[in-house]
């Protein structure tokens, strides 16, 4: 699958090699670099929706990128509210769109 990354930027340069690891998005496995957020590995593979708001059930995504908001938050490993912007992709997490507030597990 075609990914949407930027290898080889005109003032940062060549993305540097890391090593490549799993994660699982909504039952789905896909590719992720270790260290890179949550959030950049999703957008890199077109994926645009993170949650949905608990009254009206409207799409978000990344707003801030910074950690100050809450738009991109998803349910990581069966904890809600996770800010993937700012939380870094872990070997074999499993990582879900949140509706709501989410639940605990």
């Amino acid at each position: 699958m075609k990914t949407f990354r930027v290898e080889d930027h005109p003032i940062l340069g060549k993305l540097k090699k890391r090593k490549k690891v799993k994660i699982v998005v909504d039952g789905k496995e896909m590719d992720a670099y270790e260290g890179e957020m949550i959030a950049s590995a999703l957008l890199a593979h077109g994926k645009k929706v993170f949650r949905y708001t608990k009254r009206y059930m409207e799409s978000r995504g990344v707003f801030c990128a910074i950690g100050r908001c809450t738009d991109c938050v998803m349910t990581v490993n069966g904890i809600p509210n996770i800010r993937t912007c700012v939380t870094s992709v872990k070997e074999g997490m499993k990582i879900e769109t949140q509706k709501g507030l989410g639940k605990w597990r």
